[in-house]
């Protein structure tokens, strides 16, 4: 058992626990800088060499570590190879094959670590490219080819037609150019196509804005011709714009149809929107059935409003009512794909979403839905009109339906505007009660659509003229929406008819405060102030109105009716020719520049004027009498007689006119004439003592043996004179109290009936100018002559305006656009 166990010598060559308190140099950190090893390995990417390993474990351990206090071995791998990083025959073999950024292959001990190569210094500057070069020549060619081709998109977006058509000849020219030294330079594959159909799209695109159409045509076929432009088959959409333009319907047909058929079904849109094109073009030329089935695919593949309008339209040319019926139904049907208006409502007291609901109410997206929503209705309100009085027996009955189906789609509040459109066509039927009763309708309905129904009928009251019933309803309208301004405006009108003007120009100052653009009112506070004779503040207001409406012919009157009343005829004259120059053909105006010019005593321009007057309305009597009182003072009688035959034409119960008439014939030498027409003037007024006198002179003239029984006649009539004179002056006698009261009521009321006294003074001063009644043989000045002016267009116009944007005639209701106009902003 003993025999296999082997006790230790007593004496061993090597010491168990020896070797512990060794030092190993390999670990001294602080002789490193003087390594010259362990520098190169930093200096290199030798201290960044992969861990050395064998296949056979013990290789590693036994293998001596060379440090720079030791003797340098070669170190060799596994194969047999040198390890990297090792020297060799006095040359280092480098870590890897590859030689990294930032070292030199002649690398020497010692460098300074540059791994950025900072040390070289700065870089060598660029070579300078070769201007001459024929690459470079084209690429210079080709920018500024683009850059015309920029240049002239934004003219034209700009409005400049004619320099975006010279920018895109001059880009087509340069494009050419560029073509041809491309095709020396290099083959004809690497020419640039896209920028070829650029500026051929561009120069057709500015040949069709400049109504060039057979230049833009010709340039389409040269894109649409060259096959290697891939897409130019859509460009003949354009081209069957420009046949539509043209009016040529049928090749506008023809390029449409080709376009559709090379645009692939995936772009739903544009044939859509071709389909469309199709459609209007079929409604052209008048077949409406195939325009209908263009219109039915696309409301039913895609509907929108447009196609749904024209397919109403379609139907109507061709009457069938429940085609109509159906295609309003789907028109109504169509979706406008908009937010609601609760989500522009803040819905907390959270001022950050406050900010954010202020930031989108009115930014492009929302502007953008209400042009929708807006082009939505006015498609709804305009085919509800075309199709109500046609779809029923009776348009009344047409409405009813239209209103009901509205009532039944989102468009729930175009039903009461759809109803004061009844009323509207009511009146334009010159059905007046039915009119207001359908109005009265809405007394009871919310504050906005009862304030507009309520604001028409103060209208209506007001053209007739029933002034308590247009206040009440003006008060109604107020009551109900105190920021209308044109139930502001009727109820000035109403104050204003009244005799209130200070009143009246409070209506209609707040109406302006309210709505600044609110044209009636101005005009009405402009005569309000001229009523009240502050001519200052008026001719002001008007001036303010012309710079807003610069051809109305009504603002322009009246800033020279008040010129004329601030005593200044220069600026009445000026302002009257702006009159002229905007109504040519109005006689008032013309008449008035006559009576200014006569008055500052021109009498060519004044006849001038009266004669263009006397043109366009021959029955004006003022410009009768001037004229012929003209032709007298000038010593042209004959021409005088046929403007005072005129006169007796126009008003033949007044002796006046054939006793001119009689003169006119005396005065010109033509006695038997002149015998003739008082014999005539005679036997229609037995009574007229003038006519007698001058029947006596005449006959006593020529001899004639009738003299002794006109002599009786008008010495029985002088006594029948004497004796009516007599009785009437004993009746005054008698009633001289009752007489001078009488005279004292009319000095009060001579303020109001100033114009009309003036006026039959000028006509007594008239006959007592004119030859014809006590001498006829003598003619005499005829500086008594006036006329009075009425406004050139119509007697409203010293009448405050009403709330209608435009002026209708109590006559005529008929106005296309009445129904817009009585509707308040």
């Amino acid at each position: 058992m003993m025999q296999n166990v082997h006790l230790a010598p007593e004496t061993d060559e090597d010491d168990l626990y020896s070797g512990y308190n060794d030092y190993n140099p390999t670990y001294d950190t602080e002789e490193l800088e003087n390594d010259t090893a362990f520098q190169q390995a930093v200096r290199t990417s030798h201290g960044r060499r992969p861990p050395i390993t064998a296949k056979i474990p013990s290789t590693a351990i036994t293998r001596p570590i060379a440090t720079g206090y030791g003797s340098k071995i070669s170190l060799t791998s596994s194969m047999g190879r040198p390890m990297t990083g090792t020297i060799q025959d006095g040359v280092t073999r480098p870590m890897t094959a590859v030689r990294a950024a930032g070292f030199t292959k002649a690398a020497l001990r010692g460098s300074t670590f540059d791994p950025l190569g900072q040390s070289r210094g700065p870089a060598p500057p660029l070579e300078a490219k070769n201007e001459d070069s024929p690459e470079e020549k084209i690429r210079q060619l080709e920018k500024e080819v683009n850059e015309l081709v920029e240049e002239s998109c934004i003219a034209n977006s700009c409005g400049d037609l004619k320099l975006a058509l010279e920018k895109a000849k001059d880009a087509g020219r340069k494009e050419r150019v560029l073509v041809r030294q491309r095709e020396q330079v290099t083959t004809p594959e690497n020419i640039n196509l896209d920028l070829t159909y650029s500026v051929l799209f561009n120069l057709a695109s500015q040949y069709s804005a400049n109504e060039m159409y057979t230049e833009a045509l010709n340039t389409y076929q040269v894109i649409v011709k060259n096959k290697m432009f891939s897409n130019a088959g859509r460009l003949k959409v354009n081209m069957g714009n420009i046949y539509l333009k043209q009016g040529n319907y049928s090749k506008a047909i023809k390029f449409y149809r080709m376009a559709l058929d090379q645009i692939p079904s995936v772009h739903k849109e544009m044939r859509i929107k071709i389909m469309q094109n199709i459609g209007v073009t079929f409604i052209k030329t008048g077949q409406y059935s195939d325009a209908i089935n263009s219109f039915e695919h696309i409301m039913s593949m895609v509907p929108n409003l447009k196609a749904g309008f024209n397919l109403i339209l379609s139907y109507f040319a061709v009457g069938d009512r429940e085609k109509m019926k159906k295609a309003f139904q789907k028109l109504i049907a169509v979706p406008l794909e908009i937010d609601e208006d609760d989500k522009y409502i803040s819905p907390s007291d959270d001022p950050h979403t406050n900010l954010v609901i202020e930031a989108i109410k009115n930014d492009h997206l929302r502007q953008m839905e209400r042009e929708r929503k807006a082009m939505a209705e006015k498609y709804i309100m305009t085919a509800a009109k075309l199709i109500a009085p046609v779809i029923e027996t009776s348009f009344a009955v047409g409405y009813d339906w239209c209103v009901e189906v509205v009532k039944a789609s989102q468009y729930v509040e175009l039903a009461n505007d759809l109803e004061i459109n009844k009323a509207i066509t009511y009146l334009r039927q010159k059905d007046y009660n039915q009119a207001v009763q359908t109005l009265k309708m809405f007394e009871k309905k919310d504050s906005r659509v009862k304030s507009a129904a309520a604001t028409n009928l103060s209208f209506l009251y007001y053209l007739k003229n029933e002034i308590a019933q247009a206040s009440h309803y003006a008060d109604l309208a107020v009551n109900a929406d105190r920021y209308n301004p044109s139930a502001l405006t009727n109820k000035g009108n109403t104050v204003f008819a009244n005799g209130d003007y200070e009143k009246a120009a409070e209506f209609y100052k707040e109406a302006l405060r309210n709505d600044s653009s609110c044209t009636e009112a101005l005009y009405n506070i402009g005569l309000t102030y001229k009523q009240l004779n502050r001519l200052d503040e008026a001719l002001d207001c008007f001036l303010k109105l012309h710079a807003i409406l610069r051809n109305s012919a009504q603002v322009l009157y009246q800033i020279a009716n008040v010129y004329e009343l601030m005593e200044d005829p220069n600026q009445a004259i000026e302002w009257l020719m702006q009159v002229i120059s905007v109504v040519p053909t109005d006689f008032r105006a013309l008449s008035k520049l006559g009576e200014l010019y006569d008055s500052e005593g021109d009498k060519s321009q004044a006849f001038q004027y009266y004669y263009e007057s006397y043109r366009y309305f021959p029955s004006n009597i003022e410009v009768i009498e001037w004229l012929g009182a003209y032709y007298i003072d000038t010593q042209f009688c004959e021409k005088a007689i046929q403007y005072f035959e005129r006169a007796s034409l126009i008003q033949p119960t007044q002796v006046k006119w054939q006793l001119m008439v009689a003169s006119c014939f005396r005065r010109s030498g033509n006695y038997q004439k002149a015998l003739d027409t008082y014999k005539d003037i005679h036997r229609k007024f037995p009574e007229n003592v003038e006519c007698l006198r001058f029947l006596v002179r005449l006959c006593t003239d020529i001899g004639l043996k009738e003299v002794q029984e006109y002599a009786t006649k008008l010495k029985r009539l002088e006594k029948m004179k004497e004796i009516r004179e007599q009785r009437i002056k004993s009746g005054r006698d008698g009633s001289g109290g009752s007489r001078t009261k009488r005279e004292g009521s009319a000095g009060s009321d001579s303020g109001q009936n100033c114009s009309a006294s003036s006026k039959g003074e000028r006509l007594s001063a008239k006959l007592r100018a004119l030859p014809g009644t006590n001498e006829p043989y003598e003619s005499s000045s005829n500086k008594e002559i006036d006329a009075s002016y009425v406004d050139p267009l119509g007697p409203q116009i010293e009448r405050p305006k009403t709330a209608a944007k435009k002026r209708i005639d109590e006559d005529d209701f008929a106005d296309e656009e009445l129904g817009d106009d009585l509707l308040p902003e």
